[in-house]
């Protein structure tokens, strides 16, 4: 599994465009590995953009890496499996809503990470 999702990210860092893995079983879990870059911004390993949006009905690399995050900050994903389904999205909106009344964000609550909400998801102390 390791090395598909090293060719999946090999890929995406050249060009690849979103990243779908291979189907793996839903009890499937990922280790988060956060740091920061150096611009400060956070990592967990999986995916280092701030434009693809995880996708709802597959394994992704972006999936993983806002899942990571959101659990990083302590909203509840779920199983950190790369498929970016209900749970994971109502921890987004948890994530966006706080964002806008405690950070003074103008998200959309809408619980998907895309554009608007990497950047929030990855500066947060």
């Amino acid at each position: 599994m390791r090395k598909r999702i090293a060719v999946a990210l090999i890929a995406l860092a050249l060009g690849g465009g979103i990243a779908v893995l291979p189907a793996s079983p839903a009890a499937a879990a990922y280790t988060c590995h956060y740091s920061r870059n150096s611009f400060g911004y956070w990592q967990a390993g999986y995916y280092s953009g701030t434009t693809v949006q995880p996708s709802t009905t597959g394994v992704s690399s972006s999936g993983i890496e806002a899942q990571c995050l959101l659990k990083h900050y302590g909203y509840n994903p779920g199983t950190i499996d790369g498929v970016f389904g209900p749970t994971s999205q109502a921890a987004a909106r948890r994530f966006q809503s706080d964002m806008n009344s405690g950070w003074g964000y103008d998200l959309d609550v809408d619980g998907k990470i895309g554009p608007e909400s990497w950047p929030p998801l990855r500066v947060q102390p």
